[in-house]
């Protein structure tokens, strides 16, 4: 199948694919974006739990594609689906919850900060905050962000305020404010990828109660398939191709890479030739990728010299915890009964401490929300496991209650994840997909400080629920890592010889080729990765455009 060259091939429509498409396009240069996944409409997303949250809707079936986890290298992986992120049009920002934290100063500096840490390959980003402050300020006026400046001590610098203000918010805001006073904590309104008024053309959130973990009807939620991606395509030189599911990048003689091989929604091989080629299929997809293409010039993987690719792979640290407030003697607390779905409240007192507790001076964020209110989400969640499971009366009783007599308040966390050499993805050597092609093998190497920096968090955010005066409260999770928000296996440096992709995150060792999703990030920071995604992606748009 022969197509036209372009001037871009970008590989996926996500937070890191979208607006470097946007870029070009808008600078009038010709993009084709392949997309692995289907492209919905609006009115193609509902809340039926088992269709959207159970099934392969939004990410492969474990049998067809998945990844492998191991922990450490003398374990045998097993199959998982943990590190696929979305695959349709659109990729993980349709089904988000649209937690739009920017990254904070110190994130840029960590080594310098913290000095070296044993056992952690942890570096300065070779850009500073300031160098991508104008693209956090673009992205939120472009996709739409709801919050408020100048809303807590700890905030990162800003030039200007959010381009709505922040969503309505459950009466349990005000109770985590007072309790907060009390303790010292500084709690804030969170910002939200959700449109909390009329914006270009969308209407604003409808306050369904089901948001994270769906796609949205009403286009409220500022994924790239309701913001940048028409915004590129309405330019008329951005083309959207879905089930196009990208297998190798080709180089030519000189070592520039000369398009994409894909294969189509019927299985047929393509070829989209191009004269630079973007990829931003995730972290752990963009690393495969790379390995994949192998090449008498690249023998060990395309862009792989230094053979980092895939190494420093980095997550999200994440705990949870939760409290349960019966109605029963607070018949009076009209918060109680506040049926707006969203508590919108974060803390972030623990981005970085003064002194060290526990050997942690970095840790992260504290989210509030209500639980979600997922029927079999739910049931699962009271049944609970091991030795306390609940079943039969016990479980019945449970879910009455949760259902008419209490509400549940949750948090989560998002702490630093430090990088280390134990944390990498390769290709797996014994487990293919459907199509024959090696998949991706995660090693997991946690580093001891990841584990303190997750409980620190996590007592934090219990003794902000006790301080509410719960009937119970329980930490649920005190050391997992959130594998959505992935990282750093495509680092970006000066040194060709520590880094894979340069300062504007072009491989040092082929010059026609990007990558601009999360795989450039050094480390994770204590927030979640999309705005920042989004913010670097704008900027490589921008450079790459000025280029051409």
């Amino acid at each position: 199948m022969a197509n036209d060259p372009v001037d871009a091939v970008v590989v996926g429509s996500g937070a890191g694919g979208a607006p470097v498409a946007y870029e070009l396009a808008s600078a009038g240069l010709k993009v084709v974006i392949l997309e692995k996944g289907r492209r919905y409409r609006d009115e193609d997303f509902d809340h039926d739990e088992i269709r959207m949250c159970r099934r392969s809707f939004f990410t492969p079936s474990i049998a067809d594609e998945p990844h492998t986890l191991r922990h450490g290298e003398s374990e045998k992986a097993t199959r998982v689906t943990a590190g696929w992120v979305s695959s349709i049009v659109g990729g993980g920002t349709v089904h988000m919850a649209g937690y739009f934290h920017r990254l904070h100063p110190v994130d840029f500096k960590l080594r310098s900060t913290l000095g070296s840490i044993p056992k952690s390959t942890v570096v300065d980003w070779p850009i500073s905050y300031e160098d991508l402050e104008p693209f956090y300020t673009r992205v939120e006026q472009e996709v739409g962000i709801s919050g408020i400046w100048h809303a807590h001590p700890f905030e990162e610098p800003r030039k200007g305020d959010y381009p709505m203000p922040p969503l309505a918010e459950n009466g349990f805001a005000k109770q985590i404010d007072e309790a907060c006073a009390k303790l010292g904590y500084h709690p804030f309104p969170t910002p939200r990828a959700i449109v909390s008024q009329s914006y270009r053309g969308r209407q604003p959130c409808m306050f369904c109660s089901l948001c994270a973990s769906y796609g949205c009807e009403i286009g409220a939620k500022s994924s790239t398939l309701a913001s940048l991606i028409p915004a590129a395509e309405a330019t008329g030189l951005c083309e959207v191709r879905p089930e196009c599911m990208a297998t190798e990048i080709p180089v030519d003689a000189s070592g520039r890479v000369t398009g994409v091989v894909y294969r189509t929604a019927a299985g047929k091989s393509a070829f989209q030739p191009a004269r630079c080629v973007v990829v931003a299929c995730t972290a752990l997809e963009s690393a495969r990728l790379l390995l994949l293409s192998r090449s008498a010039r690249f023998p060990n993987g395309l862009a792989n010299a230094s053979g980092l690719v895939g190494k420093n792979l980095v997550f999200s640290g994440e705990t949870k915890g939760e409290a349960l407030f019966k109605r029963q003697g607070r018949e009076g607390a009209a918060w109680l009964a506040d049926r707006l779905p969203f508590v919108q409240r974060s803390m972030q007192d623990f981005y970085l401490l003064d002194r060290p507790v526990d050997g942690v001076r970095k840790a992260g964020t504290i989210g509030f929300a209500l639980a979600h209110p997922n029927a079999i989400f739910t049931a699962e969640r009271l049944a609970g496991s091991g030795s306390g499971t609940r079943w039969g009366v016990r479980l019945k009783q449970a879910l009455r209650e949760e259902a008419v007599g209490a509400r549940t308040l949750t948090f989560e966390t998002f702490a630093e994840f430090l990088p280390t050499s134990g944390t990498y993805v390769d290709l797996d050597p014994d487990v293919k997909d459907r199509w024959g092609v090696p998949v991706a093998r995660i090693t997991l190497g946690r580093h001891a400080l990841d584990v303190a920096a997750n409980r620190l968090l996590a007592a934090r955010g219990k003794e902000v629920l006790d301080a509410l005066g719960p009937d119970s409260s329980k930490v649920t999770q005190d050391d997992g890592q959130d594998m959505v928000l992935q990282g750093g296996t495509c680092r970006f440096g000066r040194d060709p010889a520590t880094s894979v992709l340069d300062v504007d995150c072009r491989a040092h060792t082929v010059p026609n080729l990007y990558v601009s999703d999360s795989s450039f990030m050094p480390t994770s920071g204590g927030v979640p990765f999309t705005l920042t995604i989004m913010a670097n992606a704008l900027r490589v748009g921008a450079t790459l455009a000025a280029r051409f």
